[in-house]
């Protein structure tokens, strides 16, 4: 009995107790389950507002870490860069604040077209809440790179006008809104008439202040309404489309007005050249130039070509050439111009003398020539060439000869040898070593242009006719052999390909390559860098070693426009005395 009693006993005592601990462990799963499910509803319903880590900064003063409570008790005039190699992780102490990069009141300015406020402890969002401490943080980033938008006015009343544009159609249709559709309308049309007439915000009118206010409580009405969304995203995309064709005409009425300024005179320019003109007929006398006349056709010296209606780029060329040679008096300039430059050239090269160089003006169309009744003026010919593949593209600039050019053996009958010089080439080096230059049988004596070879040109030279493994070959310097050229009569040559081919420009390229196919003789190219008119890259070392410089392509020196790593070489040889200049308002 008692061991029967003592089973029961035992059951009693231990059988109780075992209970006990399996309801506590299924309460404590029970647990962990709800918890599980509790802890992402919290971070869901957004309450894990209420909890902070020492990487952010809460509205809360008192949840602050300690770096920040320090800046809101003791604030100072520094800017604060928050640039973080990685996010610190959570339970890390925050960083101490000496070692974040701090910046100094002086530097504490506009730079780069930043502004960087001093007075700001920390970078705030547009709500006014402080960013949130981390690395790449778009609102760190937002505060560090604003830049100060100019004309911000104009900007933000062509925004309310968009605006106000896409809600009005919405708008005027509730009939019980017609006072504000006839308000909206009337804002409409008085920022239009504003804008229409008005670029920065120097050019808007005194009240507009008020007017913008008016129109930012009219949108902020037609707002609080319901309107159809359907409607307003369609008049935003009609708008839209409409912002898009006008950007596409800005970008077309943008590469037309580049090709003007770079193709035509500059205002100034074409000032000086009447100014000059109308003072050569006012004390143009005959003697000025009697003392030159026998130097024009001396065979002993050496005789330089210049075809340019442009004073000023002729005269730096003949600057540029004599101050940088040996002997001066050994050089003479035939500069060949049309008859609206000639009397300006004329008074021009009177006026200013180079040493002892001599300077001869030369009216190409009171030309008397052989089977040439009318000699028109023509430059030399820039060309340029574009190559497109699947992988990549490139762009090359080569000038030529003009039909002008063709001409030279029989204006110069009396001359050998000649250096052609166009007007946008300036002379860094003594050129008198080219005439004693032995050109091995060869008539054009030129700068190569490796970059594009004659089998590159198939579509304008054709199939056959050529090596098409050489070099093409540059205007800008050549060494004429003017003996050879009238013995292959080359001009005959020129102008025969020409009438092959018609009048356009690829055939003129065409003529004047293949007229001169196995007749080039290839410069050294320490004589001559080209490129200075379209290429941002070239090598300083390079520009200041080459003897001659070209500035090939649409960016002349003497226009605005010209690459301004490039003008200092131009503006050297420039004579900035002249009266005339500053009376034309040419300030180079």
């Amino acid at each position: 009995m008692k061991g029967g009693g003592g089973g029961g006993s035992g059951a009693s005592a231990y059988g109780f107790p075992a209970k006990r601990r399996w309801r506590g462990l299924v309460i404590g799963v029970l647990g962990l389950v709800i918890l599980s499910m509790l802890v992402p509803l919290v971070f869901l319903l957004g309450l894990y507002n209420g909890f902070h880590t020492a990487g952010y900064a809460s509205d809360s003063q008192n949840s602050k870490p300690d770096v920040f409570q320090k800046y809101a008790i003791e604030p100072k005039k520094e800017t604060i860069d928050f640039i973080h190699e990685s996010q610190e992780p959570k339970g890390l102490p925050p960083p101490k604040v000496d070692a974040l990069p701090k910046h100094t009141h002086e530097n504490s300015t506009k730079v780069g077209g930043r502004v960087q406020s001093p007075e700001r402890m920390m970078p705030m969002d547009e709500s006014g809440k402080p960013c949130e401490w981390k690395f790449g943080s778009y609102c760190i980033w937002r505060q560090e790179n604003r830049e100060v938008i100019k004309d911000s006015m104009v900007k933000k009343l062509k925004d309310q006008l968009f605006v106000a544009r896409a809600y009005y159609p919405t708008i005027a249709k509730l009939p019980t809104q017609s006072k504000l559709t006839q308000e909206m309308k009337q804002n409409i049309q008085e920022l239009e008439r504003v804008l229409s007439e008005s670029t920065t915000d120097l050019d808007l009118p005194l009240q507009i202040e008020k007017k913008s206010l008016k129109m930012e409580a009219t949108i902020a009405k037609a707002k609080s309404f319901p309107v159809d969304c359907n409607n307003v995203d369609k008049k935003l995309r009609q708008i839209f489309d409409m912002t898009e064709d006008e950007a596409n005409f800005h970008m077309k009425q943008s590469a037309f007005l580049f090709q003007l300024a770079v193709q035509t005179m500059p205002k100034s320019m074409h000032c000086l050249s009447m100014q000059l003109t109308v003072e050569y007929f006012r004390i143009y006398s005959t003697k000025l130039e009697l003392s030159q006349a026998e130097k024009y056709s001396d065979l002993t010296l050496n005789h330089y070509i210049i075809f340019s209606n442009n004073i000023l780029a002729s005269s730096v060329v003949i600057n540029s050439t004599v101050s940088n040679s040996k002997e001066s008096r050994n050089q003479v300039f035939h500069v060949l111009t049309d008859g609206q430059n000639y009397f300006a050239m004329k008074l021009w090269f009177l006026r200013n003398s180079y040493e002892e160089a001599a300077v001869e003006v030369i009216n190409v169309e009171h030309l008397k020539l052989d089977d040439h009744e009318n000699v028109t003026f023509a430059l030399p010919q820039e060309f340029r060439i574009s190559f497109r593949t699947l992988t990549h593209s490139r762009t090359e600039y080569i000038s030529m000869f003009s039909h002008l050019h063709y001409l030279l053996p029989e204006i110069f009958k009396n001359l050998d040898k000649v250096v052609v010089l166009e007007d946008d080439v300036i002379v860094q080096r003594d050129l008198s070593a080219l005439w004693s230059l032995d050109m091995e049988g060869k008539v054009n004596g030129a700068a190569q242009c490796c970059h594009l070879r004659l089998g590159e040109l198939k579509s304008i030279l054709g199939e056959n006719g050529y090596v098409q493994n050489d070099c093409t070959w540059m205007s800008g310097l050549n060494v004429i052999d003017l003996a050879k050229w009238r013995e292959l009569d080359l001009s005959q040559t020129f102008r025969s390909l020409v009438r092959e081919g018609g009048s356009t420009d690829a055939v003129a390229l065409r003529a004047s390559l293949l007229t001169f196919q196995s007749l080039i003789y290839a410069l050294d190219d320490s004589w001559s860098l080209y490129g200075l008119g379209h290429d941002y890259k070239l090598n300083v070392q390079d520009v200041e070693n080459a003897a001659t410089l070209h500035y090939n392509g649409y960016l002349k020196p003497w226009l605005e426009l010209g690459i301004p790593n490039y003008k200092a070489y131009w503006k050297k040889f420039l004579d900035r005395e002249d009266p005339f200049l500053s009376k034309c308002n040419i300030n180079p």
